[in-house]
């Protein structure tokens, strides 16, 4: 019942699992199955992690370099006041689990995932846990200032970058208001984009202060020089390109679209509580930790 649960709505697993086996349950069972178990995973979570227990690796894992992204995500519930919450998602995948499967691309085989829904201060120790005695770990993430401040904090020598995609992104926006002509905007982005990957970003800050002032772009172009100089080390995509790092976060992109999948569906609200049991449920499933479900339910038995 928790497994097709935390994959399809309710009232699809229970007709799934009746059809399946010629049982009589209804999406309210399943929905307290679920619930129940996926409660029990996260007191389970929440005991380890104020033990003061970090996760077990072997040598060779944490000397690996792995990859950690985090990233938030709105999702509907039935609160009155303020219905939309914030999922915090965090994905880890060791450098040996991607597969190139085109030029610009790639296949990751296995990822850990910790999902939560709630503050920061209560995400970390959950995120912290899966990477604690990791020595070789690359952030990569959006502009959120939440995150950055806290890997700077905790994790101060570990590689850090910009998603580069985020960062042209800024790039775009600021050219959409300074060019007027779509074919000079278009000619500088691509122009100044290769100087990121190909250069460096000292050059394309520079680039950008040497325009022209406008008496209506000039807020905005400070704006940008100041985030990308913020920024500086985290944007230093050659150097990172040539060390064979990944410099995007569509990895965490992609897992928001498969929790999405589940929990932002047409129609959907949750209970908070619900919401929280059921991701736990499917954070499990994800991340090839079904055995720890099996477990607890072996045991509530």
């Amino acid at each position: 019942m928790c497994l097709v649960g935390q994959s399809v709505v309710f009232e699809e697993a229970g007709n799934l699992i009746n059809s399946l086996t010629g049982s009589n349950f209804n999406a309210k069972q399943i929905e307290r199955v679920c619930h129940l178990y996926g409660g029990l995973l996260e007191e389970q979570q929440l005991e380890i992690i104020e033990s003061g227990k970090a996760k077990e690796y072997s040598n060779d894992e944490q000397e690996e370099l792995h990859y950690a992204m985090i990233d938030g995500a709105m999702y509907p519930t039935r609160e009155k006041e303020e219905p939309w919450k914030e999922i915090k998602l965090g994905r880890i995948f060791k450098y040996s689990d991607l597969l190139p499967f085109s030029e610009n691309g790639n296949f990751i085989t296995h990822s850990r995932y910790v999902a939560h829904l709630g503050t920061s201060k209560d995400f970390f120790p959950k995120f912290e846990y899966e990477i604690e005695r990791l020595k070789n770990i690359v952030f990569i993430n959006d502009g959120g200032t939440w995150m950055w401040k806290w890997i700077e904090s905790a994790y101060p020598n570990s590689i850090q970058i910009l998603d580069f995609y985020h960062a042209k992104e800024h790039l775009c926006e600021f050219a959409k208001d300074y060019f007027k002509g779509e074919k000079e905007r278009n000619q500088w982005v691509e122009e100044q984009s290769k100087n990121l990957l190909e250069s460096t970003t000292e050059e394309v800050i520079q680039s950008i202060r040497d325009l022209e002032n406008q008496e209506t772009t000039n807020s905005k172009k400070e704006k940008l020089i100041n985030y990308y100089t913020k920024n500086l080390k985290r944007m230093q995509y050659k150097l990172f390109r040539d060390k064979g790092l990944l410099i995007g976060s569509g990895a965490i992109e992609s897992a928001h679209r498969v929790y999405q999948g589940r929990f932002k569906l047409s129609g959907q609200h949750w209970t908070k509580n619900g919401l929280q049991k059921t991701i736990q449920l499917k954070s499990a499933f994800e991340s090839n930790q079904w055995d720890k479900v099996v477990q607890i339910a072996k045991i509530a038995a």
